[in-house]
Order: structure tokens, then sequence, then C-alpha cells
């Protein structure tokens, strides 16, 4: 199984005490965000676990860790964006996490790290030609340190509205300029583009519009054969191996602009107020009631794979 801890918040940066305690004890808890009396826990064990995927803006925190974490293999997501502190005001400077980006790659491998160049979104600041000469940077410096991009044009959520009213979708124009050009410089520095969830229509420019996680990717990324069984899709469309997820939403304190993972700021300082490192939990303990299931776990790697690991 995969066991994910990125799409409700950003483990990492924020919680990586938290994780490598879990690691420690071998387990961990994570509650249902639709019904939260019901928590699942998971084992830590390496022979089902066959990868831990990070989707994270900041893996800085987590690489004093990377010894401990070399028994698992390993799968991240680096999210870097070319925006200032008015849209992403607690990233880290950019060339801190590029550095980061790098001893990460040294850490588990290039094929292992993918950066995401997302959500790309248009401004008077933020126009084409500026998107193209960051992208440009960026991938110059990343330039045998990653192999694949993963880039996705915003898409307006009813949190993204809320936090971002001036937030407005690329027009399918400015997207095919923009995909021609990023496909290009990435080629240019060895890198492979994939979209996220977007039209089909732009593999015409030499995209990979199949999927940004899905079992092929992960199988060509990290030479692995996977029996992945059948799941629910995350959306309608997607493709990625999403489920297992040991985060939570409303806990990300980076507070972008277009982030699709928090409800508001005053909601995200009050739950992480109630984080202890210490807990099976990432956000407060167990409560009377709750319902506590442990998560069946198979290892979709076939025997050969599991004996190299």
């Amino acid at each position: 199984m995969i066991l994910n801890t990125g799409s409700r918040t950003d483990i990492p940066a924020f919680y990586s005490t938290w994780f490598i305690n879990r690691i420690r004890a071998g387990f961990v808890m994570a509650r249902n965000p639709y019904y939260p009396k019901q928590v699942y826990r998971f084992s830590l064990d390496p022979e089902t676990i066959d990868i831990l995927a990070f989707c994270t803006k900041n893996p800085e925190p987590m690489l004093q860790y990377a010894d401990e974490l070399k028994k698992f293999r390993q799968f991240w997501y680096v999210t870097l964006t070319p925006y200032g502190k008015d849209i992403e005001p607690n990233v880290p400077d950019k060339h801190e996490v590029i550095r980061s980006v790098q001893k990460l790659s040294d850490a588990v491998g290039r094929n292992a790290v993918i950066w995401r160049y997302d959500p790309v979104f248009l401004s008077r600041k933020y126009s084409k030609e500026y998107h193209k000469r960051a992208f440009r940077t960026i991938c110059e410096a990343l330039n045998g340190y990653v192999s694949r991009i993963v880039i996705s044009y915003i898409d307006l959520y009813e949190k993204t509205k809320k936090n971002f009213p001036e937030a407005r979708e690329v027009s399918w124009e400015d997207q095919c300029e923009l995909t021609d050009y990023f496909v290009r410089t990435a080629e240019a520095n060895n890198m492979k583009v994939y979209m996220c969830l977007e039209d089909k229509r732009l593999s015409v420019y030499g995209a990979d519009t199949s999927g940004c996680m899905s079992e092929e990717l992960l199988e060509e990324a990290l030479q692995i054969e996977l029996a992945v069984p059948k799941m629910s899709a995350a959306r309608e469309g997607c493709r990625c191996l999403l489920g297992n997820d040991i985060g939570a939403y409303n806990t990300c304190a980076h507070f972008c602009r277009y982030c699709y993972a928090n409800y508001d700021r005053s909601t995200v300082l009050r739950n992480m107020k109630d984080h202890d490192p210490e807990s099976p939990l990432l956000i407060g303990h167990l409560q009377e009631g709750d319902i506590v299931r442990d998560v069946k776990q198979v290892s979709w790697l076939d025997a050969q794979m599991k004996l190299d690991l």
C-alpha cells in the first residue's frame, strides 16, 4: 500500500517531529475528515507500506531524519512556485527551498523527487513572461536533481474563492502558450512535464496528461511493479493514488492564498494549538466515543520487489 501524508496538510514543513515519533512508535492514527469519530490506525511497517508519499513546500525539517526513513521507499512532491509573500506568506525563500530539494534528491534519488509548479495563475504582477522567466530559472537550478515536473493551472474551489477572491482561471489560449514553453524548457533541462488533471489536448505540446501520481508513473520512477486494487478516484478523471492519508485539513500554516485545504487562518491556528508531537493523532488525542479501526494493510509489491527493498 501507499501511505500518503500530503493531500490535507504539509507534514514535513510543520510536523516532522510528530511524524518521526510515529515512525519510532510503529503506528499512526488519522481521523476520517468527514466522520471525525471514526479513527483509522495504520501500522508503519515497511513490509506492508510500499511507498511513503510526501507533498510539501519545505522538505528541510524532515531532512534531519533521512537516515531513519531509509527503511521505507519514498516518493516526494515538492511544490516550488514563483510567488512572493503576497501569495505564500510563510513559505521559505525560494533559494532555500531549491537547496533543500537538492539535498533531498541526494538523499533519496532524483527519480523519487517531483517538482510541482502548481498552481499557475496569471495577474498583472505574475504575468506569462514572469512565469516563463521564473520557470526557466528554477529548471536550471534543479537540472540533475529532479527528472519530472507536475504543472497545474489554478482551480477555483470554494475555499480558494473565499481566500483569494481576485483569482481568475487561466484561459485556454494562455494554457497552450505556457504549456508549450514549460515542456520545451523542461526538456532542455532533462525533465519531463506531467499535467495535474488538465485538458488532455495539452499533450500535443509534449506534456504527459495521464496523471501525476498514477500507478504507471510510480512504477517508472521507482523501478517497481505494483498490483494496485481498484479504488475510487479522488476527483472525476483523476488516476492518482491518493488514499490512506494521515494528515488533517485546516492545519497548514503556509497560508497560501490559493489553498484548498484550509478554511481560514483562525481555524488553522486553533487546530495547531491542539497539536501534540507525542500523540498518535496529528491534532489532539483520542476522545471518548471514538471508534478506532485497524486498517487492513497489504503490500502491492511482488515478492521479489519486497526482497530488494
